[in-house]
């Protein structure tokens, strides 16, 4: 369904198909009969999976592809006949933007200003807009490459407005984007919507995000399952959202597992103590349902994300179950298998982690948190043994890895925010390889393997290269050969940076599953509902501790609004906020 003036469109698709070859000769159909429209003025979301077709519909529209069938205006020319009179008029923030982090904050402006054209005398006014915009002023001097995160998304937004252009397309620009620097990102962008009359069309994983634009298109496997103003696809969950309270001593996580895979159950996430329940009809008495077994339930107002996963329970039927069996338990232990006392790590004059301490228990679920730049990558290195500390203690595993940092390794496993595994070597070759580095040989090797395969369902996979797998079989993968060597400890550094909903709801059903069998966990992420699944968080910022305790301690640091239960996302803005203010953080950029 489309809405408004077609002579306000900026944005006119019909019928838009594409197809890829894979290596190997295999067909893909990424795109098949995409259809919509977006209009001057508004903010329009593609949501979807891994492999929805997002960002080749982006490309499209931004000239750098062809499609196979259908027709495209943008800004009422044919894509096909006038690409580039197309890309003069738009601006494109790809998942990677071409930053040259050598240069600073200004030489990059300049460059993207020389590229475009853009005359001396213009530049300093609209310099200053963007500076101000972005609130990089500050830091013009700065090499890029020295900004965090957020900073650089800022950067990559600037310079991507310095063609002024009539349609901007963004591709997951808050991936990886702490929860402060990603509200900064949106306030810019919905700026510019507001009082610019900008068009823009945005890819985001992100569903909150898709809830405050003007329309929302929602896609899977190359299709669109619905399209409309983002309250219309709330409302097809209307009646079928519970919030379920756990019984005493029962934790929100352990009912989440519970529930997750009841019949007539389509969604289940922990939720500020007790759990956000979609189930696939309206519930009208709720304390009926049999898998509540009793326990207090009340219906709750539809979101947006409530809406997404009906859709998909329609389109792709039954969900499948991600649980994780492993050979062997880590051994039991009352004493921290992780302990930190005034951990310190400088480089040179700069101090990256100040005094930080806290320890982690056996088969715990451990959140460290923070925005961009908090001193979380630093820390975590250290604990993985990567980098050694300036001062202070660290033990990990039974060992001292400020002197045995070897030993320690070999009882842990870490998955990267990126993608770390080999790209041209195919699923077996890779689990092979990881199996010999951490000394599997022979008849283990192969027991090893073969049990990772089947745990996480990548035997139809083995000959496919890893580079070639989907977002969530690529996060898969990595987690399996993190796993060949049985760790008693587990590292996951943002592993679910860029995953759709789906595939982050299969992770977290591994990660308890982990957990329940005494794996010891320790996570970092930029998703603060995420944090509702850890026992126990830290929170960082410029390197020191700003708060530390259980979810229900850290939520209560929220400010509570017309009595509404405080948001984990709230809790961590307002902490970060106030240590910033009263100078404990570093200053906001």
């Amino acid at each position: 369904m489309t809405t408004g003036d077609e002579s306000q469109s900026v944005v006119v698709a019909a019928g838009l198909s594409k197809q890829f070859v894979r290596k190997g000769g295999e067909t893909v159909s990424a795109l098949k009969g995409i259809s919509f429209t977006a209009r001057a003025g508004t903010l329009t979301a593609l949501v979807g999976p891994d492999g929805a077709g997002k960002t080749t519909l982006l490309r499209l529209v931004a000239g750098l592809m062809s499609a196979d069938a259908g027709s495209l205006e943008v800004l009422g020319r044919s894509v096909a006949e006038e690409p580039q009179a197309v890309q003069d008029q738009i601006g494109y923030m790809p998942q990677k933007f071409g930053l040259y982090e050598d240069l600073t904050v200004q030489e990059n402006l300049n460059l993207y200003a020389d590229l475009h054209g853009l005359p001396r005398e213009a530049r300093r006014t609209l310099f200053s807009r963007l500076m101000e915009m972005t609130n990089l002023g500050r830091f013009t001097a700065r090499p890029a490459g020295k900004l965090s995160g957020g900073m650089k998304q800022k950067l990559g937004l600037a310079c991507t407005l310095v063609s002024s252009p009539r349609l901007l397309l963004l591709d997951e620009p808050t991936v990886g984007v702490d929860p402060v620097s990603r509200r900064e990102l949106w306030d810019i962008v919905l700026k510019l919507v507001k009082e610019d009359g900008l068009a823009v069309l945005v890819a985001t994983s992100y569903l909150d995000e898709a809830q405050f634009c003007d329309h929302a298109i929602v896609m899977h496997e190359g299709r669109v399952l619905a399209q409309d103003v983002p309250n219309a696809i709330a409302e097809r969950a209307r009646g079928c959202v519970l919030t379920v309270t756990p019984r005493e001593a029962e934790g929100a996580r352990s009912l989440q597992v519970k529930l997750f895979h009841e019949t007539g159950v389509v969604d289940a996430v922990p939720e500020a103590g007790e759990v956000r329940l979609v189930t696939d009809k309206p519930a009208d008495r709720p304390e009926d349902l049999p898998f509540l077994d009793g326990r207090t339930a009340r219906v709750t107002e539809p979101r947006f994300e409530d809406g997404f996963m009906m859709l998909f329970a329609e389109a792709t039927g039954e969900r499948r179950t991600a649980s994780i069996s492993l050979s062997g338990k880590p051994p039991a232990s009352e004493a921290p298998v992780v302990e930190v006392r005034d951990l310190v790590r400088r480089f040179g004059d700069f101090v990256a982690v100040d005094n930080v301490s806290f320890e982690v228990r056996a088969g715990e679920i451990f959140g460290l948190l923070g925005p961009n730049g908090a001193g979380k990558s630093t820390t975590f290195r250290m604990l993985c043994g990567l980098l050694p500390a300036t001062s202070g203690t660290l033990r990990v595993a039974g060992g001292d890895l400020r002197t045995a940092r070897a030993s320690a390794r070999r009882r842990l496993g870490y998955v990267a925010q990126k993608f770390s595994l080999y790209g041209n070597l195919s699923v077996d070759e890779n689990l092979d390889f990881f199996a010999r580095a951490y000394g599997l040989s022979g008849a283990r090797r192969r027991e090893r393997i073969a049990w990772a395969k089947e745990q996480f369902d990548l035997g139809s996979l083995s000959s496919l290269a890893s580079g070639q797998l989907p977002g969530g079989y690529k996060q898969r993968l990595a987690m399996a050969a993190a796993l060949l060597h049985e760790p008693d400890i587990l590292f996951l550094d943002e592993a679910t940076s860029g995953a759709d909903p789906n595939a982050r709801r299969e992770f977290w059903e591994r990660i308890t599953g982990l957990a329940d069998q005494g794996v010891t966990i320790i996570v970092t992420t930029h998703f603060m509902e995420e944090a509702e699944y850890c026992d126990r968080i830290i929170i960082m910022d410029a390197g020191r501790t700003l708060a530390q305790g259980t979810p229900a301690e850290i939520r209560a640091h929220a400010p509570v609004a017309d009595g509404e239960v405080p948001t984990m996302e709230e809790a961590f803005i307002e902490i970060v906020s106030r240590a910033r203010s009263n100078g404990e953080g570093k200053a906001a950029a």
